[in-house]
């Protein structure tokens, strides 16, 4: 059943500035362009959604709402003034906040510790009033209606409450726009409804939000209007109850529910033979999941940043320890939470950050494509140099790396080579399942087809391949997508869906929900 959208506060006089204004927003990384025609307009006493897919720019946008970068080009004003200079942090302070999936509170403190860090209330020769501390404290949690202890230490508290602190912390300086970016992600449906509770609480009392969710119908739920980006552009701006689903899915996939087919492959014969196995598995990140991967078949893992999809993929290498359920790979029971028996198991895996866990930057690009396998390459802990520079020249032909040969650091290559030496000690191992997540992110178009070109060599060599990615060009190399939704599997779309179809299902959208 639908929640109708809330009510509308009072809008402010026809003839008042916008609260938050921002036009002909540029932003630029060296070649990279994060945005390149940022608007956004909200009004005070609204609840205003900003959408788009991973990519799209809307974190780029919030950077530069909240302070933390400066525009190459465009405008940001507050109530018709422009914006504080970067380096006026208190100015910033009280004109805007951003509430984030990640704390920015310190969780050691107490929460009147963490209400009033860096502007605590002094007594007599200059010493901390700790009495005047608390007093002020409740008095913020009073005036706001955020039911927390001031004295609980802010550790303790779950998520929710740990959010509205930081909200009522916001508050306290003065500020009245609040970003929450994705604070849904690590809620239950009835931690949900209670935040929506206070949101609307809030904006009764004169609170703005730019609410940020990769969950469309939470944007039906409480927000009013909805800002959509899509390839760092501004699409539309429109009221919430005058846009369909299947209208705002199309603003953000730029296609129509009649086109963009992912072409069907062939697929995967039903005699082939599960190598992975997947009954009831269940951790604090997901809950409940079956899946099979056959031999020969690729399964794309789909769903928002909060969905389980990236800790789920991680638990089959080993990283993590479900709390339930059962994984079996080649009717062998996989090794949970030890990464080098998953490896001996027959687990390749490409991580999610190249950087911070794929390579050792210090390391020759021999030494790299080869930890995987170095007990292969020699006898009794001793190594063979030759051995292994040959073994290593194999994969950088194999992957086609582009370098001057397996001795030069890997700190040298440009990131789609680097992802390419990722990628070739993940198949080093021969692996009878390969994990993939996010094989593609912020690599060169070329790179990112030779990445793929491997997967499907993958595939026609047997290997059961996993596919965790954010880019629909990763998902269309699948015989079939899997969409993971508050950690349960949601929906699966064999070859051959339309953008449109997979994002309504990533999103949360019903598929009955799209008219």
């Amino acid at each position: 059943m639908t929640t109708p959208s809330p009510a509308i506060p009072a809008p402010a006089a026809p003839d008042a500035p916008p609260l938050v204004e921002a036009s002909g927003i540029v932003k630029r990384y060296g070649p990279t362009v994060a945005l390149q025609d940022g608007r956004l307009t909200v009004r005070a006493g609204e609840s205003h959604a900003l959408v788009g897919r991973n990519g799209a720019g809307k974190s780029t946008l919030v950077s530069l709402l909240t302070g933390l970068q400066a525009p190459d080009a465009g405008r940001i004003a507050f109530d018709g003034e422009p914006a504080p200079p970067l380096a006026d942090r208190d100015a910033w302070r009280r004109k805007v906040a951003c509430v984030y999936q990640k704390p920015t509170v310190v969780p050691g403190l107490t929460v009147a510790e963490n209400l009033f860090i860096n502007r605590q209330p002094r007594g007599r020769g200059g010493l901390i009033s700790w009495r005047r501390l608390r007093a002020e404290a409740a008095d913020v949690l009073r005036t706001w209606d955020v039911r927390v202890d001031p004295e609980a230490r802010t550790a303790d508290l779950k998520v929710e409450d740990r959010q509205l602190v930081e909200i009522a912390r916001a508050l306290g300086l003065g500020a009245r726009f609040i970003v929450l970016d994705e604070p849904t992600a690590q809620l239950d449906k009835r931690e949900i409804e209670r935040l929506f509770t206070r949101m609307r609480a809030l904006q009764e009392s004169g609170v703005t939000f730019l609410f940020i969710s990769h969950h469309l119908q939470e944007v039906y739920e409480v927000c009013q209007t909805v800002t959509v980006l899509r390839d760092a552009r501004w699409i539309t701006t429109a009221p919430v109850a005058a846009l369909p689903r299947a209208a705002l899915v199309e603003a953000m996939a730029g296609e129509a529910p009649t086109g963009g087919a992912t072409p069907a492959g062939a697929g995967v014969p039903a005699t082939a033979p599960v190598l992975l196995d997947v009954r009831g598995l269940t951790s604090p990140s997901y809950d409940g999941v079956d899946l099979t991967v056959r031999r020969g078949e690729v399964v794309g893992l789909a769903g928002s940043s909060g969905s389980g999809k990236v800790n789920l993929a991680e638990s089959f290498a080993g990283l993590h320890t479900p709390t339930g359920g059962s994984a079996t790979l080649d009717g062998a029971p996989l090794p949970f939470g030890d990464v080098p028996a998953a490896l001996r198991a027959g687990v390749g895996c490409v991580p999610r950050d190249r950087h911070g866990e794929g390579l050792v930057p210090s390391l020759s690009i021999g030494d790299n494509a080869t930890l995987s396998v170095l007990g292969r390459l020699g006898r009794r802990g001793f190594v063979s140099a030759d051995r292994k520079r040959a073994f290593a020249g194999e994969l950088i032909e194999r992957l086609d790396i582009h370098a001057e040969g397996p001795d030069q650091p890997v700190s040298d290559l440009s990131g789609g080579n680097a992802q390419k030496v990722v990628m070739a000690r993940a198949l080093a191992s021969e692996p009878r399942l390969l994990v993939l997540i996010n094989p593609t992110a912020g690599v060169d178009v070329k790179s990112k087809e030779s990445l793929l070109a491997r997967v499907d060599r993958a595939r026609d060599d047997g290997t059961a391949v996993l596919v965790v990615s954010d880019e629909l060009d990763d998902l269309r190399r699948c015989d079939r997508v899997l969409v993971l939704f508050h950690g349960r599997v949601v929906a699966e779309h064999p070859a051959g869906w339309h953008d449109h179809e997979l994002i309504a299902s990533i999103e949360g959208v019903a598929r009955d929900q799209h008219g």
